[in-house]
């Protein structure tokens, strides 16, 4: 397995597929044009390959606030449906937490939806917290 940076409109419209599982409300081509718009900003794509074969992707941030310090967070991340318990996921949490410390970032962050119990179990296994609720107001 090996983790890649996608740099390319080719790396993202393959990524799309996978993220469509996450986020199957949009479309393959809004979710590229979503993706590249959050790109303008900072947002960066990673997945994890073996050989020709796209296991997981991810989709994250860096930066700082007040209440966090230095930051990565984590926006998007979905293992293929047929990938896993592949150990895909694994590797990819562990690139971020090395990717973190080469960087000097103090914490790593995500959300997951409330619904998605199998992967609070993963994440809760490798070492994250819930360290508090995320509330939401549709305006």
């Amino acid at each position: 397995m090996e983790v890649i940076l996608a740099t390319t409109n080719e790396d993202i419209g393959e990524l799309a597929q996978i993220m469509q599982q996450l986020r199957p409300k949009y479309t393959l081509e809004k979710l590229v044009e979503l993706m590249n718009q959050q790109r303008k900003s900072g947002y960066q794509l990673v997945y994890v390959c073996d050989g020709e074969a796209i296991l997981c992707v991810a989709g994250f941030v860096t930066g700082h606030k007040l209440g966090w310090g230095s930051y990565l967070y984590i926006d998007d991340l979905v293992t293929d449906e047929s990938q896993r318990s592949t150990g895909a996921g694994k590797y990819l949490i562990e690139w971020f937490k090395d990717y973190a410390h080469i960087n000097q970032i103090e914490q790593i962050h995500l959300d997951s939806g409330v619904h998605r119990y199998g992967a609070h179990k993963f994440y809760l296994k490798e070492d994250f917290v819930i360290a508090s609720h995320h509330f939401v107001c549709q305006c």
